[in-house]
């Protein structure tokens, strides 16, 4: 009998040590697991880091464009403004001489008219009119 309440004793032993066998491989197996998981989330905040950086140095490179451009875009403005100054001021002569041109041009007319009148009836002829 004694060897058979041994065995009994003996078995739960060995259960024991198969299940803390068990859960050492087990807990090595989770920590093995976590620690591969962390690797990952380094990784990946490793990476999420590096393309913020690029889209960083890509946003100051198109700023600095940006206020290359405008600095160009002024630039032409000012280049173009003293032609416009130029060209408004050409407007405004012809304006003006059209303004003194046209008063004279009537008077012209009207000149014309006086001397045909006088020269046909100095001549008599209707050819003039």
């Amino acid at each position: 009998m004694e060897t058979k309440e041994a065995q009994p004793q003996n078995q739960p032993m060995v259960s024991l040590s198969f299940s803390s066998q068990m859960s050492r491989e087990d807990e090595e197996m989770a920590r093995s697991a976590l620690s591969a998981f962390r690797a990952k989330e380094d990784e990946i905040e490793k990476r999420k880091m590096e393309v913020r950086e690029r889209v960083k140095a890509q946003l100051g490179r198109v700023e600095e464009e940006t206020r290359r451009l405008a600095h160009i875009r002024e630039e032409l403005e000012t280049m173009a403004d003293p032609m416009r100054k130029e060209v408004s001021w050409v407007r405004k002569k012809i304006d003006s001489v059209n303004k003194e041109l046209k008063p004279l041009g009537a008077t012209v007319q009207k000149k014309v008219n006086i001397f045909r009148e006088q020269l046909l009836l100095i001549t008599g002829n209707k050819y003039f009119s």
